[in-house]
C-alpha cells in the first residue's frame, strides 16, 4: 500500500524542513491504493511519530467537509437556496449594503467580503460574531474571487440559525459521528494521537501587527488574544478558537481515512448523503472568467495556479488548509488525494509554502495509478 516514490519525495521535504510530518492517502474507485505516514507528529514536547491514525487539524478543509456538505443537504431539503440572500436569512441584523449577499456568493467567495480579519479583536464575545463579520470591509461583489474566512463563518452561522442546532452537533449527528471526525477532539481521544501545530499564535499576531489591529489594544491586554503555549489538540485558527473551536471555516480534526469517508460523499457513484445530481454542484464553474474557478465550496483544477498538478482532470475539485492539509477529488477517474501535514509545527513564521509539494504529490500519485 506504500508507494515508494511518494514516500521518498515526502521524506525529502521533511528532511528539507518543509514540515515535520506527512500522512498521505490515495484512493480510486472507493479503494485505498496508496497510504503512508512519515516523520514526527510532535517534536516540541515528547516526540511522537506520525501514523496512519494520526489526527490533524484540518483547518480550512472544514469549509467543504462540514459547511459545504451541510449546505448541499439543506439545499436538497429546500431549507436553503443558492439565491437566498441575507435580507431573507438575517432580516433583523443585516444592513442595506450587505442585504443582497447570497448563499451562492458565500460558497464561491464572490460576496466581496474581506479575506481575513481578527474578529476576536473587534468584539468581546462570540455571540457577536455575525455582527462583526457584517462590519468588515467589502469590495465589489461578483467581480472577482476573494477567498474569505468571514464569508464561511457567516455561512456557518446561517446554517445554525436555519437548523436551530450548533454546527458541531449537526455535523456529528448527520455526518461525522460514525466517521471519526470531530470538533474539539480532546473530548474523545488522546493528545498523543494528534499532530501538534504552532507554538502560540505568532503568525496571527505578526499579521495583526502589520495590519494595525493591535494599535487600539493596550499592550498589557494583547497577550489575552494570542496563545503562547504549544497549540496541540485545539484549533490553530484564532477566530475558530475564539468561537470555542467550532466554526464554519475551521475547527474540524480527523485522520486521512476519515477525510476519505467524507470525500466519497462528493462523488455521485459513492455518496450516501446526497443525491447523485447534487454532486454536479461540485464540478460546476460558478465563476467563469474570474481570477479563480470556483464551484460549490471548492476550487476547480482548471483554476490558474491550482495545486491539482499537471495530470488531474480539469473537472477535479479541491481545498487546502492553512495548517498544511489538502484534499483533491477527481470525479472523472473517481480518485481522491489526501495530504495531511503540520507545517506550522516546530517552525517560526513565515511558514513554508508547500503548494509545489502538493502539485508534485498529485503528479506522482496519478502517474502511479495510471501505470497500474
Amino acid at each position: 500500500m506504500v508507494n515508494p516514490e511518494i514516500s521518498a519525495f515526502l521524506q525529502e521535504r521533511i528532511d528539507a524542513n518543509d514540515f515535520p510530518s506527512a500522512v498521505y492517502l490515495v484512493a480510486e474507485g472507493g479503494r485505498i491504493c496508496y497510504q503512508d505516514a512519515l516523520g514526527y507528529a510532535v517534536l516540541e514536547a515528547k516526540p511522537f511519530r506520525a501514523t496512519n491514525d494520526t489526527v490533524f487539524d484540518l483547518a480550512s478543509v472544514t469549509k467543504v467537509l462540514v459547511t459545504g456538505l451541510i449546505a448541499a443537504r439543506l439545499i436538497e431539503r429546500r431549507q436553503l437556496s443558492l439565491d437566498d440572500d441575507l435580507a431573507k436569512l438575517l432580516p433583523k441584523i443585516v444592513g442595506s449594503d450587505r442585504s443582497a449577499i447570497t448563499i451562492r456568493q458565500l460558497l464561491t467567495h464572490t460576496s466581496g467580503l474581506i479575506g481575513w480579519v481578527p474578529l476576536y479583536l473587534l468584539v468581546d464575545h462570540p455571540s457577536k460574531i455575525v455582527e462583526a463579520v457584517l462590519m468588515t470591509d467589502r469590495s465589489y461583489p461578483n467581480r472577482s474571487v476573494i477567498y474569505s474566512d468571514p464569508g464561511f463563518i457567516l455561512l456557518g452561522k446561517i446554517i445554525e440559525r436555519l437548523t436551530e442546532r450548533t454546527l458541531d452537533s449537526l455535523f456529528h449527528e448527520e455526518i461525522g459521528g460514525p466517521l471519526d471526525l470531530a470538533f474539539n477532539p480532546l473530548r474523545d481521544i488522546l493528545l498523543t494521537s494528534i499532530a501538534a501545530s504552532e507554538n502560540g499564535n505568532q503568525h496571527e499576531r505578526r499579521v495583526c501587527e502589520e495590519l494595525g489591529f493591535l494599535r487600539a489594544v493596550p499592550p498589557e491586554q494583547a497577550d489575552r488574544y494570542f496563545r503562547s503555549d504549544l497549540i496541540w489538540g485545539e484549533v490553530h485558527d484564532g477566530n475558530a478558537y475564539f468561537m470555542g473551536g467550532v466554526a464554519g471555516h475551521a475547527g474540524l480534526f480527523g485522520t486521512a481515512e476519515a477525510v476519505l469517508k467524507i470525500a466519497q460523499q462528493f462523488l455521485p457513484g459513492y455518496t450516501s448523503l446526497l443525491k447523485a445530481g447534487t454532486c454536479e454542484l461540485f464540478t460546476t464553474n460558478f465563476t467563469p472568467g474570474m481570477n479563480e474557478h470556483r464551484s460549490f465550496g471548492f476550487q476547480l483544477a482548471s483554476s490558474p495556479d491550482s495545486t491539482a498538478g499537471q495530470l488531474m482532470s480539469p473537472q477535479s475539485f479541491g481545498h487546502l488548509g492553512f495548517t498544511g492539509t489538502s484534499l483533491w477529488i477527481d470525479p472523472v477517474k473517481e480518485r481522491v488525494f489526501i495530504l495531511l501535514t503540520n507545517r506550522t509545527h516546530n517552525h517560526t513564521p513565515p511558514f513554508v509554502n508547500i503548494n509545489s509539494v502538493r502539485r508534485r504529490f498529485h503528479d506522482l500519485a496519478i502517474a502511479a495509478l495510471d501505470q497500474n
